[in-house]
């Protein structure tokens, strides 16, 4: 029959162990440094927080021009607007005014 020698049981021990500690090893360092670890949500979220100021900025120049636009619309003419772009696009100025560029 099977006899059950000291030494084996030890060495079965000791590798079941030793599997452990690296299983433990590998998921707390994947809990960490993985695609889904610690330090890649740190950077999610600093990502996150770039984008969102960008998307401020985005949106305050986005709302300048649709009232630029809205004010240059044929329902809604601001002359003042319509005069000083007419100057700049043609490049043109009275006789009594001064350009300072």
């Amino acid at each position: 029959m099977y006899k059950q020698n000291g030494s084996s049981g030890a060495l079965s021990t000791s590798m079941f162990l030793v599997t452990a500690l690296l299983l433990m090893a590998y998921f707390g360092f994947a809990a960490i440094q993985g695609d889904f670890g610690h330090f890649r949500r740190n950077q999610v979220n600093a990502e996150a927080k770039l984008l969102k100021v960008e998307l401020a900025l985005l949106q305050t120049t986005r709302g300048y021009l649709e009232n630029k636009t809205h004010r240059l619309s044929d329902k809604y003419l601001d002359l003042d607007l319509l005069d000083e772009q007419a100057r700049k696009v043609l490049g043109m100025a009275r006789e009594d005014e001064i350009i300072i560029r």
